[in-house]
């Protein structure tokens, strides 16, 4: 008679208990190095949340110098009235938001007051033609510039109010 051979089988044969899984000092491994990653993201993340809010401020700022500039721009065009000792420049901020009539139309130069990221609220340093470029304190004529009013330090190690 003729032996028919056995077929291969499908499954290889089961390993012993002891070769499933991982062992303990390779989970330990893999937790090590994972725990080394989330160290190393960690600063990342939190100075590009820093960078995150200098960008706001810089881009804020920008916004209240340019509109300020173009208060003075239309007040020396004479489109509208100012005060003599202000210099063409707004009393305030909130004249920014509110407008002036020019011929009839309100015009405004901004749509509100930003919130400063540094503190939290839309209260901004200001500073007049009559005060000096370094001082701290408002005389109250115009306002011919902004800053923060942050004690803070940027990551390039000025003052956010220095900007």
């Amino acid at each position: 008679m003729i032996e028919m051979a056995k077929p291969y089988p499908l499954r290889s044969p089961r390993k012993k208990n002891s070769e499933c899984g991982l062992t303990l000092v390779e989970l330990i491994v893999t937790a090590a190095i994972l725990g080394i990653l989330a160290a190393a993201a960690i600063p990342v993340a939190r100075f590009e949340v820093q960078r995150e809010k200098e960008r706001e401020l810089r881009s804020d700022l920008w916004t209240m110098r340019n509109a300020i500039d173009k208060y003075k721009d239309a007040a020396d065009k004479g489109a509208f009235q100012t005060k003599v000792d202000s210099q063409g420049y707004p009393p305030d901020l909130d004249t920014l938001v509110k407008g002036v009539d020019v011929q009839g139309k309100k015009v405004r130069f901004l749509r509100k007051i930003p919130t400063d990221p540094m503190t939290g609220n839309a209260e901004w340093g200001m500073r007049s033609m009559q005060d000096d470029p370094d001082s701290d304190s408002y005389g109250g004529q115009s306002v011919f510039d902004v800053y923060s009013k942050s004690t803070g330090t940027a990551l390039d190690g000025t003052k956010y109010s220095d900007w």
